[in-house]
């Protein structure tokens, strides 16, 4: 893997870059001293590095921090392949070797299905991990796996709303009317940031071909925890239940949560009731509080 070192977007303190990873290229910030223990952060469907922004501001001072745009989202150039559970995981392997030592992912909502594919395809990559109100299938089917082939289409629809400049309307409002479901905050950059991400037709293509992917990609991972052992390592799973409809609905989350962390002798999970699904920028000190204890168990390991 080589690195590119074109800046795109910065803030005071921070390192800014677009770089290769395979045949992928990703946008990355990365921040806080440099021997820290590395934290590489993962956002949910369609999100942006800038999410993590009110936890990074708990979290910078004490671990070196890495925050990245999948391909095709937030900053990073269009996606070469198709958003598949072997290619997601990949990128991590890939931005993890490059921290120089293993890390703790961090990883929101869908990202947590590629966190764990990393942490049973590559173990030796990782000391640990958070998973922030990941997405769970208790039992994951496909009658026919069409991803690969809705791809183009979506990258093409991408495209053409980019050229009328419609992206620069639907993109920013659909960003807007998802945070306004799933947190109670505003966000966390200026409007001109959201704009110039959520207005690209590379992104809106790719959120889409995301969605389409999602069900694949539960799949690919039951059929990976039956091939592959989850590693013993640290694990804190966090539940926000503040948008989950009625009492029975939030015990069944929570215990699928529950079973999460039950994948090591060493994990727990953690309640949030009154928190909505973007914990990350709700509640940063939650997850400033699950990597503390992350860092705290694997001594123990």
């Amino acid at each position: 893997m080589t690195e590119n070192t074109d800046r795109v977007y910065g803030t005071a303190g921070t390192v800014d870059e677009i770089i290769n990873v395979g045949r992928e290229q990703v946008h990355v910030v990365e921040e806080g001293p440099a021997d820290g223990p590395p934290l590489l952060l993962s956002s949910g469907l369609g999100g942006a590095w800038f999410d993590w922004r009110p936890s990074a501001d708990l979290l910078r001072d004490r671990n070196r921090l890495i925050a990245f745009d999948r391909p095709g989202l937030g900053l990073s150039p269009a996606a070469v392949a198709a958003p598949t559970l072997r290619r997601e995981a990949g990128v991590l392997a890939a931005l993890a070797e490059r921290a120089g030592r293993p890390v703790i992912v961090v990883a929101h909502s869908m990202a947590g299905f590629h966190a764990e594919a990393l942490a049973r395809l590559r173990p030796e990559l990782v000391r640990g991990l958070v998973l922030v109100d990941p997405s769970y299938e208790p039992d994951p089917h496909e009658l026919i796996r069409f991803a690969a082939v809705a791809t183009p289409l979506a990258t093409a629809a991408g495209a053409v709303l980019g050229a009328t400049r419609l992206a620069k309307i639907v993109g920013p409002f659909g960003r807007r009317t998802v945070l306004k479901c799933t947190s109670r905050r505003d966000e966390p950059v200026p409007d001109a940031v959201v704009r110039s991400v959520y207005g690209r037709g590379t992104v809106l293509g790719t959120v889409v071909a995301e969605d389409l992917a999602y069900r694949e990609q539960a799949v690919d991972l039951a059929r990976l925890r039956e091939r592959r052992p989850f590693p013993a390592v640290p694990l804190v799973v966090l539940t926000a239940l503040g948008d989950v409809k009625g009492d029975a609905k939030k015990r069944e989350w929570s215990q699928a949560h529950a079973r999460l962390a039950g994948m090591t002798p060493y994990g727990r999970q953690v309640d949030l009731p009154d928190c909505l699904h973007m914990v990350q920028l709700d509640r940063p000190d939650a997850v400033a509080d699950a990597v503390a204890e992350v860092l705290r168990a694997e001594e123990t390991v």
